[in-house]
């Protein structure tokens, strides 16, 4: 596709980072949203949603750097080049989380109300962020004959050149598309809290398992699957706790 979305003078802008900035923002305004309906007071959810970008962007880059640790033995610096893309979803997500929900429980907020707020916009914004990862060509998927295959041309991507790929990469936009979508229609019958944020964790999951089977790009093994399919059967586990298993207070 066109990881160089355009170029100012010596300023480079490319398509990634551009589509990162613009999921993280609307996740943030969705959160933010949510939190006004609960009543919560949403002037925290950029503070949160803030610190969690941060520390989500460096466990997302800590994760590929640990997956693809070869393709920075000539050149280290580049561990630091984010812009060109190379971040993992399920890093950015685990410690994104993590770190959003320390501050909360420093300011003593309830934390299962704000992990609802926190969840439609996460999926929203994964649909919106997926695409830099199409322009950029990471995350790319295997050969295929199917109709729908992508084949990328520009030098500059990710992917390998000249062959039909599955666009795994819309394949995860759409599948965080339809997972905000559910999300929005079920918290109108969802009456307890934590749960919205368990069938969160299951789609997620769910959806982040098939399409690994589709992606060529290396993510390290556990076995017979991918380690990013262990951290989804680890995810989907702690969704089927919040859905089913834990007692969670009335709204």
């Amino acid at each position: 596709m066109h990881p160089i979305l355009f170029n100012i003078g010596d300023l480079t802008i490319y398509s990634y980072s551009v589509y990162l900035t613009a999921g993280c923002l609307l996740a943030m305004g969705w959160t933010m949203r949510e939190a006004r309906l609960k009543d919560l007071p949403y002037s925290l959810a950029p503070v949160a949603g803030t610190i969690a970008i941060i520390c989500g962007l460096i466990g997302a880059r800590a994760l590929y750097v640990t997956l693809y640790s070869h393709e920075f033995i000539s050149n280290p610096v580049e561990i630091f080049y984010i812009w060109q893309g190379g971040l993992v979803f399920s890093g950015a997500f685990l410690f994104g989380s993590l770190s959003g929900l320390l501050f909360l429980k420093s300011r003593q907020e309830p934390v299962l109300p704000w992990l609802d707020c926190f969840v439609p916009g996460i999926a929203l914004g994964q649909a919106v962020g997926r695409l830099g990862c199409f322009f950029a060509g990471c995350c790319y998927g295997k050969v295929t004959d199917l109709s729908c295959g992508i084949t990328f041309t520009d030098l500059d991507s990710l992917a390998p050149l000249g062959r039909s790929l599955h666009p795994t990469q819309l394949y995860h936009s759409l599948a965080g598309l339809i997972t905000f979508l559910i999300l929005i229609f079920a918290k109108k019958f969802i009456k307890s809290d934590g749960k919205l944020t368990g069938l969160f964790l299951v789609l997620f999951s769910v959806f982040r398992f098939i399409i690994e089977f589709f992606r060529a790009d290396y993510r390290g093994h556990f076995g017979p699957i991918s380690v990013t399919q262990f951290i989804a059967l680890v995810v989907f586990s702690l969704g089927i706790y919040f859905l089913f298993i834990n007692k969670h207070r009335s709204t």
